[in-house]
């Protein structure tokens, strides 16, 4: 029943044909059963594991290289090779895949327990009427029109309607489905809002939700999939995952990559054609098969095998960073997609603000002897912790703030009339309440204001341990005073009593909402002396005011009064609640966070706009905008907050403009908050969003970064990307300064293995046009994309970050990596790579003193060595030595081209080698592990490599050094000519794009 809000109890009752006295028959029960299903969440049909692991493989990159490794195993076999050398590179390429592929399969798993999770907050029995009688059931077999007693401390067990209520007022936690951050109070009566939110459904009681206070009866009107929760669920189920940007530009690069390999591998083999007859090769289709193998090392050589591993490292190196920042990463792509987040979608409750409301004002009279002489007193902290000051009107802060007669039966009275507990949870090191936000906020302040009588007060409860110091005020009055009676809060006196009893006299204290409290006050007690005085009309006038005002500022306002009844009085009636001696006012909120203010602030400077998201009132909402500084200090905020409703109501294309100036969305329910997030990525907005409770879980699911609260369900933190500890927004602003950073250092060792591999491709292609033997083996080719890359380019996501991170705006979802200027710098540098390493190999044969000191037409000419007279044995093409010399050229330029990147455009001299630690270890060790597979024999042997001179040694720096002052003037050409914005490519970038960028 979609209306049940809207439609009386017997309207109701008469759709589903029920008796409330006597609950649905059995024959009902089975009708009912088979038309709305049974009362449990649909399980999600899961995906295969094989499937999960194809699809790890569904990359065009690394489809290329599986074909690599399988042309490259056949071909060995062909040519008779046996043993480690004919199974090494393939062996190696597919264990690097193996790799990736499982780390995608435990990210997908993990994603799918959201659902799991889910469950937990299904009730597992009913108190249910049938045929008559009271039964416990388990909930899953709840059918629609059955009637249900719920009562404190209930978990709900489906979607009910309240039909009766058995007490004076009847509460629902109801956080997890709205965010609301106070229970909510139910009743029967029918609701007339339209387009009804979850929080405007007074007389429904949601599935998963607690039940804090009262008792009743309900009929159920939705179960499984057809209740609040169940439609959470349905919205997981159908929210697909997004790739983030990086792993978008990635993808786009792949295809680029593959395009331009395909390319040079046939340009290679079709170059080549003439020299397949070379009789060296034993035959034309052999030629064939030698040039179609160094299209292969082509491609090995092009493809940066390690990029996924030195992703993936790097960004897990990032993970660690966040942790430290209180930003516990799920999902590591997540890091990199914080660097380009455009929007936060932040929750009010918990994340802006402490989620613990505090008293922050009071008010009393301080004379009323000339007319009413008003004084309020503010009160610092904003967390449950017994720690803050009163201050009075002046700002100076009042040493013993008991000696003061008000603040001294506030004290008093917030205690006793009071059902709540404050206590102090060791393993957490924080204090935590039980029972409502309002009653524990009383208790903080009378832990805050003291007792009287003791001027060592302040230091003496400070050496008090924690847990005694929790509540030590409070006991000290609840010994002083028996609670006799207690007359409970109701709706229609809005207040509250508690009769004490204390030596030989009896007193009855109240609290409860200002109007109704200060109506039914005749005296008044005075703060200037502790007397007690009639109270007229002028300062009834003057409290009234005060009490609007606090409410102008959102402050949630109590009035406390008390009353000396006879002694030995044992009840209290609502008559006894007249002529009350008023106390005081307290105004309370939830608090902003200290640090949100400077978030926010640092959030606009780095171009990044926070929408609050709420399921709180509009105005209060907007209050705590005002404090933060959400609205930039505006006076006029209009066209920046909306409600859900309000929302709902504009048209299409106003609502396009309304979602680019929001900054407050209120009123909220789960549906909302995932249509934000889906308008805003329609405008091609980056989204991070915020939650905590299981209505959160879908927007999460949606969000580009989905942002759990520590202390929040787990259904949300399984749904989310990344969980805050802290649950402090200004954590999520830190997380995305270090987004940006790791971004940064991502981009540059992806642009060092470009070049790098960009020098791989010239070396290889040179030596083919050139005519002269193999540079280097395919095995070689791995061992530097995979060992004398990877290291260097892993530490290089150690680059410290930038001080101006977080002035820059966001960088566009569409940037590619390597772009116009940048694109050319890397090209040259890739050039000077590819030649050096070809100049060493040729080096060796032509003018090393170790060498055969060959004409440079006979090294052309090798193939045809058999077939000439020559001073020199054909077996000196087979040495070892000039591709070892080539091999070391290609990882000594790389060392020095990882020190290039440092930074994108300043000098080494001013960035210098210091300022990365890691990365001068990562070059020595890579190395030392290069002069381990030279000089240790079988590791020589493997690699097809041998020992050099120093005379060889001296060469190879000679060859490799200049890589430095090439980047240098690239640089500086960079930083002061202005080139880097005048040159631009006929594509503005190396990375193809769907559409282009606005």
């Amino acid at each position: 029943m979609e209306d049940a809000y809207a439609r009386s109890v017997s309207e109701v009752l008469d759709f589903f044909g029920v008796d409330p006295t006597k609950g649905l028959s059995d024959s009902q029960v089975v009708q009912n059963s088979r038309l709305f299903g049974r009362n449990v969440l649909p399980e999600e049909k899961r995906t295969p594991f094989w499937k999960l692991v194809l699809k790890q493989f569904d990359d065009l990159l690394v489809k290329i290289l599986i074909v690599a490794a399988i042309v490259s195993f056949v071909l060995a076999l062909a040519n008779g090779e046996t043993g480690l050398t004919a199974f090494l590179e393939p062996f190696v390429i597919l264990l690097i895949l193996a790799a990736n592929a499982a780390v995608g399969v435990i990210t997908e798993t993990n994603a799918e327990k959201a659902l799991e999770e889910l469950r937990a907050y299904q009730a597992n029995i009913a108190t249910v009427m049938r045929n008559g009688c009271f039964s416990i059931l388990p909930a899953t077999e709840l059918v629609p029109g059955d009637i249900v007693e719920v009562t404190v401390g209930c978990k709900i067990p489906a979607d009910l309607r309240m039909i009766e209520m058995s007490s004076s007022t009847f509460r629902v936690d109801q956080a997890i489905l709205t965010g609301e951050s106070c229970s909510v109070e139910k009743d029967v009566d029918c609701t007339l809002t339209t387009n009804a939110v979850y929080q405007d459904k007074k007389n429904i009681l949601f599935s998963g939700t607690d039940v804090v206070a009262g008792r009743g009866r309900a009929v159920v009107i939705g179960v499984g999939s057809n209740t609040a929760m169940g439609s959470i669920h349905d919205s997981m189920l159908h929210t697909d995952d997004e790739a983030t940007p990086l792993k978008k530009k990635l993808d786009e690069f792949g295809s680029f990559l593959a395009k331009v390999i395909a390319g040079i591998c046939v340009l290679v083999w079709v170059v080549n054609i003439g020299h397949f007859s070379d009789p060296s090769h034993g035959g034309f289709f052999k030629g064939a098969i030698h040039y179609f193998k160094i299209a292969v090392a082509l491609a090995v050589a092009a493809i940066p095998e390690g990029l996924p591993a030195v992703v993936t490292t790097c960004l897990a190196l990032g993970t660690k960073k966040m942790a430290r920042l209180n930003a516990i990463v799920r999902s590591l792509p997540s890091v990199e997609t914080l660097g380009c987040t455009t929007v936060i979608c932040s929750d009010k409750t918990g994340t802006l603000t402490t989620n613990m409301m505090s008293v922050t004002k009071i008010c009393v009279v301080q004379s009323a002897e000339h007319g009413p002489m008003i004084n309020e007193f503010s009160v610092s902290g904003t967390t449950y912790a017994p720690e803050g000051t009163v201050f009075d009107s002046n700002g100076l802060q009042l040493d013993l703030p008991a000696q003061s007669p008000c603040l001294h039966h506030l004290a008093m009275c917030s205690s006793l009339c009071n059902d709540s507990i404050l206590q102090y949870n060791p393993d957490k090191d924080s204090y935590e309440k039980i029972g409502e936000s309002t009653e524990v906020a009383l208790r903080v302040l009378a832990e805050k204001v003291g007792l009287p009588g003791f001027d060592s007060m302040p230091s003496a409860l400070n050496m008090l341990s924690k847990h005694e110091r929790a509540s030590y005020c409070n006991h000290y009055w609840e010994n002083q005073f028996k609670k006799v009676y207690v007359l409970e809060f109701t709706r229609d006196r809005k207040m509250m009593s508690v009769l004490c009893s204390h030596k030989q006299m009896d007193v009855m204290f109240s609290k409860g909402a200002p109007e109704s409290i200060i109506a039914r006050c005749t005296k008044l007690l005075c703060n200037s002396d502790g007397s007690v005085v009639p109270l007229t009309a002028a300062t009834r006038a003057e409290l009234e005011s005060r009490f609007h005002s606090f409410g102008d500022e959102t402050l949630r306002c109590l009035a406390l009064a008390f009353k000396t009844v006879p002694q030995g009085q044992q009840t209290i009636s609502y008559d006894n609640e007249n002529d009350l001696t008023f106390i005081g006012l307290v105004g309370m909120l939830d608090p902003p966070r200290e640090e949100v203010k400077e978030a926010m602030l640092a959030c606009m400077t780095a171009g990044i706009r926070v929408i609050v998201v709420t399921g709180d009132n509009k105005s209060t909402a907007e209050s705590l905008c005002r404090k933060i500084g959400a609205f930039d200090n505006l006076g006029d905020f209009s066209g920046m907050s909306y409600t859900a409703s309000e929302f709902e109501r504009l048209p299409a294309v106003q609502q396009t403009l309304a979602l680019r100036r929001m900054t407050l969305f209120s009123r909220v329910e789960p549906s909302h908050k995932r249509m934000l997030v889906e308008a805003l990525q329609n405008q091609n907005e980056v989204v991070a969003m915020t939650g905590d409770g299981v209505n959160d879980a879908p927007a999460l699911k949606k969000a580009d970064i989905g942002i759990a609260m520590g202390s929040g369900t787990a259904v949300a933190k399984s749904a989310s990307d990344m969980v805050l500890a802290d649950d402090n927004f200004a954590s999520i602003v830190a997380a995305v300064a270090e987004g940006r950073a790791i971004y940064n250092n991502t981009k540059q060792f992806i642009r060092y293995m470009i070049s790098s591999n960009i020098g791989e491709v010239v070396c290889i292609f040179v030596a083919a046009v050139l005519g002269i033997p193999d540079t280097l083996a395919p095995v070689q080719l791995l061992w530097v994309n995979l060992v004398t890359d990877g290291l260097p380019a892993t530490a290089i996501g150690f680059n410290k970050q930038d001080s101006d991170v977080m002035k820059a705006k966001p960088r566009k979802v569409g940037e590619a990596v390597v772009t116009g200027w940048l694109f050319f710098r890397y090209l040259v540098i890739g050039v000077y790579v590819g030649l050096a390493t070809v100049a060493g190999f040729i080096w060796w044969f032509v003018y090393s003193d170790g060498g055969p000191k060959l004409t440079y037409s006979e090294l052309m000419n090798f193939e045809t060595c058999a077939l000439r007279e020559t001073t020199y044995p054909c077996s000196i093409f087979e040495d070892r030595h000039p591709s070892t010399v080539a091999m070391t050229v290609l990882v000594v330029v790389e060392m020095f081209n990882a020190l290039n990147n440092l930074s994108e455009n300043q000098s080494l001299l001013v960035i210098t080698p210091r300022s990365n630690l890691w990365l001068v270890g990562s070059i020595i060790l890579t190395m030392l592990l290069h002069v381990l597979i030279l000089y240790v024999h079988p590791l020589a042997v493997l690699f097809s490599v041998t020992p050099l001179s120093w005379a060889e040694w001296t060469a190879v720096l000679y060859l490799s050094f200049p890589v430095i002052i090439i980047d240098e003037l690239l640089k500086f050409l960079s930083r002061n000519t202005g080139m880097r914005f005048r040159f631009r490519l006929r594509k503005a970038d190396l990375l193809p794009k769907d559409r282009r960028d606005k």
